[in-house]
């Protein structure tokens, strides 16, 4: 039997006692182990376990998946990951953008040039943990901007910094001739200039209202939703002809669900409790790049 799937192991440091265990977890859940290899950096270490194994439907995948999370607590993160998804010519990654993408919540920083934070902070995190519908809780958090001058955006702008590793990874991906797109609960007038100095493929956000000078409060259009990503995912992949088995989602919150259970493997990263517990695989590393090593790219 030839290798199937991918147990990709990933941590600040991975000890030989730990990987180990991960061997003998993996063997008594029905998997092979057919080849091994390790990489890394200054930042964190990887190990690859290349596995055969005669279940490879999505429910004994799934089965795999569960029984190493289980023993996650006890071991380093380990995504297990179709040979088919690793393996193929063109892959979509799509990724949320606030608190992945980028390191901070956008719409808190403009809500402190309103001296909101705090009170904006507590609704965003309540949203992200799946407490409150993310479309109503965006109109209430937008308009505490009202009145705030448009220069502001371009202050948050300057502030906005991306996750350690993201230039990387979307570098990597697009490289290796894949299609990289963001779909964010944020705003299109902070999304635009990191996208295109990024070179992705596909972006959208939502878009503040402006007039004449200063914002509304409101958003313009739809709200981009949890649907909503599920919605573009699947547009952009059918648009480039690459299968849903060959996209990778990543996000952390509640609003990226619907995307990550879509996708060929979902990612959370850094992600709420109700992510983690859902998601395909976990990164809980501050290291985006982590996700090209799932990926096979």
């Amino acid at each position: 039997m030839t290798s199937n799937v991918t147990a990709v192991s990933y941590g600040l440091k991975l000890t030989p006692a730990e990987l180990e265990q991960l061997r003998s977890l993996l063997t008594r859940n029905g998997a092979t182990l057919e080849a091994e290899s390790r990489t890394g950096d200054s930042r964190y270490e990887v190990h690859t376990a290349e596995l055969a194994m005669a279940d490879t439907t999505a429910a004994g995948i799934a089965a795999l998946r569960r029984a190493v999370a289980e023993a996650e607590a006890d071991g380093p993160e380990t995504a297990i990951v179709p040979a088919g998804l690793r393996a193929a010519p063109r892959k979509l990654l799509i990724m949320d953008v606030d608190s992945t993408l980028i390191q901070q919540e956008v719409i808190e920083l403009l809500a402190a040039y309103a001296g909101k934070r705090e009170e904006v902070a507590a609704v965003t995190e309540a949203a992200m943990r799946g407490e409150l519908d993310f479309a109503q809780s965006l109109h209430a958090r937008v308009l505490v901007l009202a009145g705030l001058p448009a220069t502001v955006v371009d202050a948050v702008r300057a502030e906005v910094r991306l996750s350690e590793g993201a230039a990387e990874l979307v570098a990597a991906f697009k490289a290796a001739g894949h299609v990289v797109g963001v779909v964010s609960g944020g705003f299109n007038q902070i999304l635009q200039p990191i996208a295109e100095d990024l070179g992705l493929d596909y972006w959208i956000a939502n878009e503040l209202e402006i007039v004449d000078g200063a914002l509304t409060g409101k958003v313009l259009g739809a709200v981009i939703d949890r649907a909503a990503k599920e919605k573009y995912l699947r547009k952009w992949a059918a648009g480039e002809g690459i299968p849903m088995e060959h996209t990778i989602a990543v996000g952390d919150g509640a609003n990226d669900l619907d995307m990550l259970g879509a996708a060929g493997i979902g990612v959370a990263f850094n992600a709420k409790p109700a992510v983690r517990a859902v998601a395909d695989s976990v990164v809980n590393m501050p290291y985006l790049d982590a996700v090209r090593h799932i990926a096979g790219v």
